[in-house]
């Protein structure tokens, strides 16, 4: 089991980074969270991780925090229907803590906004891990934005971010476009990515 990576950032997109760790280069995938979090390629990053082991590939799954990638183990152990390819997107849209005060009250509603969640899904995340939420997660933060060169860098990262996720990239670009407007331009790739969810895009 390979449960960190310590070593220096080669590239990051919004869902994928890629490590160098003593000459190996590693792929991880990672939510938008943990994005928000990296530094600038070229300097040292550590990711906790998870292996997951299929019969046509090994996949590692990186994050920032402890309590996110303990989020992402709940998820896909504990709830029928939710792969790793979903624990990514909730993560995507809900931060630890705001996913921890959703399943606590119940607000299937907020859950179900979430790319890739529908009513029925978030109805069994609340069943399914509302007692175990509050014991498992830790306290966990709004993410901290990250520090971009340009308005333009932000818009680009959050489009590839919503691309990822499913959207088409006509409709992501316009959210993302509309998000902006509304937010300004300080915010983050995940504010803007959050604020696209909410609209329903």
């Amino acid at each position: 089991m390979i449960t960190f990576l310590h070593g220096k950032l080669v590239e990051a997109l919004p869902t994928l980074a890629i490590v160098d760790v003593g000459g190996v280069g590693y792929e991880v995938l990672i939510p938008l969270s943990s994005f928000d979090k990296l530094p600038k390629p070229g300097s040292p990053v550590e990711l906790l991780t998870h292996l997951s082991i299929r019969e046509d590939a090994h996949v590692l799954y990186g994050f920032s925090t402890a309590a996110e990638r303990d989020l992402f183990r709940m998820l896909i152990h504990n709830v029928s229907g939710i792969g790793p390819k979903i624990g990514l997107s909730i993560l995507s849209g809900m931060n630890v803590a705001a996913f921890r005060t959703a399943v606590a009250a119940n607000d299937v509603k907020a859950l179900s906004q979430i790319n890739g969640v529908g009513r029925k899904t978030a109805e069994r995340i609340v069943v399914e891990l509302k007692d175990k939420v509050g014991h498992v997660l830790g306290s966990g933060t709004a993410a901290t934005s990250r520090v971009f060169g340009s308005a333009d860098q932000k818009t680009q990262d959050a489009v590839a971010a919503l691309t990822a996720l499913g959207l088409k990239i006509a409709e992501a670009q316009e959210s993302v476009r509309a998000a902006q407007a509304m937010l300004g331009e300080r915010a983050s790739v995940e504010d803007l990515v959050k604020a696209c969810f909410k609209k329903g895009a």
